[in-house]
């Protein structure tokens, strides 16, 4: 039985991706929080400190590296670099200590950047964020480590779009919760497109590679199809929920002096706000991405899309949440 280190895995993905593994991989998570699912498997650890992975890296033949500091507004700015690109190069030195060649990164397809057409793993890296900017700095960190002797090692590197689900608290929750609550004020004409990818499908695609290590180096972006705007986006709630939702069209212009106020207020108050510049530009960027590579590799994705999000607007809005456990998205 293969023995996986897993790192970062008590949030959102980690908690889904540990429950679909745990009977088939000896698993451990590292992680600053402890899981609310899987104490047993769980050491109290940092990326930042090469001590509590070489600890969790002990008699391992494999890694998952969720660990991120992902979210909008982290601050201070460092953290980004300190967590994603410094804490990549705490595990990679730690795998190189316990003779661990296999790694799995999670990255992001913020590499891109925005409004890009359709990228594919070969297009040209364009992050407009820290996020971006660390999770791109990490991939090359890793690139250069698989290139010493890349005949003993195993990389693969996967780039989910935005991932909801169940008990997360992400941004896909918040976009659906304000249109479930039928008071939704849709910036722009609604046309944009919006990728998305069901947390159920990006936890079995992660197992999907645990399941078929193979030495080499490969990247996947990873989106579940068909691509929706934010116009059909509303009517899948409405579906789903049995309700009219109706919504108010505001301009971009507008959105964006809105954001711009709020990024002012939030400075002058010191306290963080739903609504912000950067959050109205995702909101009405088109997010769509090449994910054929992923969708060819003999890997089949358990849910469609519609089925994801069926599933997530009936726990989240119709069952009231019975468990009162929540995630932030990873």
């Amino acid at each position: 039985m293969k023995k996986i280190c897993l790192i970062g895995a008590s949030g959102f993905v980690g908690t889904r991706l540990t429950d679909i593994c745990k009977n088939n991989f000896d698993i451990t998570n590292l992680d600053k929080q402890q899981s609310l699912f899987f104490q047993e498997l769980t050491i109290l650890g940092d990326v930042r400190n090469p001590e509590d992975i070489e600890k969790a890296m002990k008699c391992k033949n494999m890694v998952v590296l969720l660990a991120a500091e992902h979210r909008d507004d982290v601050s201070p700015v460092s953290l980004y670099y300190d967590v994603n690109v410094q804490g990549t190069k705490n595990v990679l030195a730690a795998m190189d200590k316990a003779c661990v060649k296999n790694i799995i990164f999670t990255s992001s397809v913020a590499v891109y950047g925005l409004n890009k057409e359709n990228p594919n793993e070969e297009h040209l890296a364009d992050p407009f964020n820290h996020y971006g900017k660390s999770k791109w700095q990490a991939e090359e960190v890793l690139r250069e480590w698989y290139n010493h002797n890349p005949q003993e090692k195993s990389l693969t590197i996967i780039r989910p779009t935005v991932i909801f689900g169940e008990r997360n608290r992400g941004n896909v929750y918040n976009l659906l919760k304000q249109i479930a609550s039928g008071k939704f004020l849709m910036v722009g004409k609604g046309t944009n497109y919006k990728s998305m990818a069901y947390v159920g499908n990006i936890a079995a695609f992660i197992k999907h590679h645990l399941q078929n290590t193979k030495p080499g180096y490969q990247v996947f972006n990873y989106i579940d199809k068909p691509d929706l705007n934010m116009n059909e986006l509303v009517s899948q709630v409405e579906k789903s929920l049995n309700k009219h939702i109706p919504s108010t069209h505001f301009p971009y212009w507008l959105g964006m002096l809105g954001g711009y106020g709020f990024d002012i207020l939030s400075k002058l108050t010191c306290k963080k706000f739903s609504v912000s510049s950067v959050r109205v530009k995702k909101f009405c960027a088109t997010t769509q991405f090449d994910a054929t590579k992923a969708h060819n590799c003999g890997f089949k994705a358990p849910y469609t899309l519609s089925q994801g999000l069926h599933i997530t607007l009936h726990y989240e809005f119709i069952e009231k949440q019975k468990d009162g456990i929540t995630f932030e998205s990873e």
